[in-house]
């Protein structure tokens, strides 16, 4: 639990036993990206007692932070993934909400090259790519 202290503190969050305990099921969940309603039903089935509300306002807290992004994919509810500094975009799957990430270079170059060819350096993106498995 040292390592989830520490985080918290670096991004100068007080430690609290429920915000530690967040953090541990985003760390090691493998589901990278979860909704609130998915941290808190982990939680109730680790046997801890956290509310839902509790649950909302800590992962607010954690963006606010710094320490989680928040995505609003289309389908109506946020899903969260620990900020790793690390640029990804992501594909969602209209069937079932799952969420992949993937990284490709000629995207990124060519989402680059498109800025500048109308005078704009780009600073800042997010795509998201909404897929259905073929049958």
């Amino acid at each position: 639990m040292s390592d989830q202290n520490q985080e918290l503190r670096k991004a100068g969050l007080k430690v609290t036993l429920p915000r530690v305990k967040i953090l541990s099921i985003l760390e090691t969940n493998s589901e990278a990206h979860m909704s609130a309603e998915d941290v808190y039903k982990s939680l109730i089935e680790a046997g801890e007692d956290v509310g839902l509300a509790t649950v909302y306002r800590v992962l607010t807290q954690f963006e606010t932070a710094g320490l989680v992004t928040r995505h609003n994919f289309d389908g109506g509810h946020s899903v969260f993934e620990l900020a790793r500094g690390e640029h990804h975009d992501h594909m969602v799957d209209v069937d079932d909400g799952t969420v992949i990430e993937f990284t490709n270079e000629q995207i990124e170059k060519l989402q680059h090259d498109i800025a500048e060819q109308h005078g704009f350096d780009l600073v800042e993106h997010s795509l998201v790519l909404y897929v259905r498995k073929r049958k």
